[in-house]
């Protein structure tokens, strides 16, 4: 009965947020609490939420202040440096112009946050594509692949909600996938570099005044980013070394990534911003952003309080180990590494590490495959899920490139996917998964 009840519940909370009858933080507060009252939970449920609150109260805390941070760091000019580096070295040849974007979206994708990322890059090398008469979808495409990965920090969605959903922190499910992430920044970079390739035989090497195309582009990034006047150029070496310090910090594991990233994001607040009304000035630009991830994470408590509490996981993995068959146990994480490509395609991010993740870590639990094992997993096919039409920042970039997503699925999808089997083979050779 508890097995039914819960899977009747993932369906419906998929179905409401798929279909836009409610919004996915409604839906995932609400939903659970009413199949708990009609499972006869009624005067248990809060304990419940209360436990599963607070047991991904740090997670929220860190990706708070982890998006104020990054946000600090555009804002002060941290990455207006490599725009102009990677302008000036490009000039007018298209190998190097693709590189170049590999280069810059995977450093601005640093912030997690899509539209940022998008922004950002279309708006520096656009021009260029522009001049030269470059494919506009390889732009795109390499945006796109760069975000792939970089949206598996704990700060970018993802990781968060997978954390969030299996009561795990950012230790045990993200600092192994570093590693794993690395190999997925190379294969990113080979890809840049064959598209590369094939422009500059299409095109050849153009003859450009970089000062012309660089006004361009610095012109219309200053359009679509902030105002020139909270830039901090004097700073940028400073920003550089405390953003090194605190990567390295994190890979160290000495404190937890909450405190680092509260105590990084206080410092490079008051030396970059010292006055009052600037500091608010700051926040309040990004605390929409922020409010949208952290508030999902917030009330993924009450959804995984009640999961929990209410058994109804433990009857659902039982019914779905039911199901596997035992020679395919062992290969669980690897079955799930590739089936998380489609399933955050075709559904939210929301719906899966929500709905169907705890369902399948808690059946890898009877093969002995630990649930930080099959959250790692589950990151890996985030390169497609950037292409779902589903994701906004997708949009965004569509009308930025002004390309058919279609044409963009088409030809990013084959790349997208040579992501995701890198990472899968380098995750099994580095034993992540």
């Amino acid at each position: 009965m508890l097995s039914i009840l819960g899977f009747l519940m993932i369906a419906v909370f998929m179905y409401l947020i798929m279909s836009k009858r409610l919004s996915a933080l409604v839906a995932i507060m609400l939903v659970p609490i009413i199949f708990g009252v009609i499972g006869g939970f009624f005067t248990e449920l809060g304990p419940m939420m209360q436990e599963g609150v607070e047991g991904i109260a740090s997670t929220a805390i860190m990706i708070l202040f982890a998006i104020l941070y990054f946000g600090i760091m555009i804002d002060s000019g941290l990455f207006d440096p490599l725009i102009s580096k990677i302008l000036k070295i490009v000039k007018g040849d298209p190998l190097k112009i693709v590189v170049g974007t590999a280069i810059l979206s995977m450093t601005v994708a640093l912030d997690g946050d899509g539209t940022t990322t998008y922004i950002i890059t279309v708006s520096a090398l656009l021009p260029l594509y522009k001049r030269l008469g470059m494919n506009k979808i390889i732009l795109a495409t390499v945006a796109m692949l760069s975000m792939g990965v970089m949206n598996m920090t704990p700060w970018g969605g993802a990781s968060a909600m997978a954390m969030a959903s299996l009561n795990l922190d950012a230790s045990e499910l993200f600092l192994p996938m570093i590693p794993v992430m690395g190999f997925g920044l190379i294969w990113v970079l080979a890809v840049a570099f064959i598209l590369g390739k094939g422009e500059r035989k299409r095109l050849g090497v153009v003859e450009i005044q970089h000062d012309h195309t660089n006004s361009e582009a610095n012109s219309e990034l200053a359009a679509t980013t902030v105002s020139r006047d909270y830039r901090r150029p004097k700073l940028v070496w400073f920003n550089f070394i405390l953003t090194i310090v605190l990567m390295a910090s994190l890979i160290i594991d000495f404190m937890s990534l909450t405190i680092l990233f509260m105590i990084a994001f206080a410092i490079a607040l008051l030396v970059n911003y010292p006055d009052l009304k600037d500091q608010q000035d700051r926040i309040a630009v990004h605390s929409k952003n922020a409010l949208a991830v952290v508030s999902i994470v917030i009330a993924a408590g009450i959804f995984t309080g009640i999961m929990s509490g209410t058994k109804m996981i433990d009857a659902m993995a039982i019914t779905l180990v039911s199901f596997i068959p035992e020679s395919f146990g062992p290969f669980l994480p690897v079955i799930v590494a590739y089936a998380s490509a489609p399933f955050t395609f075709f559904m939210s991010n929301n719906a899966f590490y929500f709905g169907v993740l705890p369902i399948i870590a808690q059946a890898a639990d009877a093969y002995g495959i630990s649930a930080a094992e099959i959250g790692r997993a589950s990151l890996i096919g985030q390169p497609i899920h950037v292409l779902s039409p589903l994701v906004a920042a997708a949009h965004l970039l569509i009308g930025l490139v002004g390309t058919d997503f279609g044409d963009l699925q088409r030809f990013a999808v084959k790349w997208a996917l040579g992501t995701v089997t890198v990472m899968t083979i380098a995750a099994i050779i580095l034993g992540v998964i």
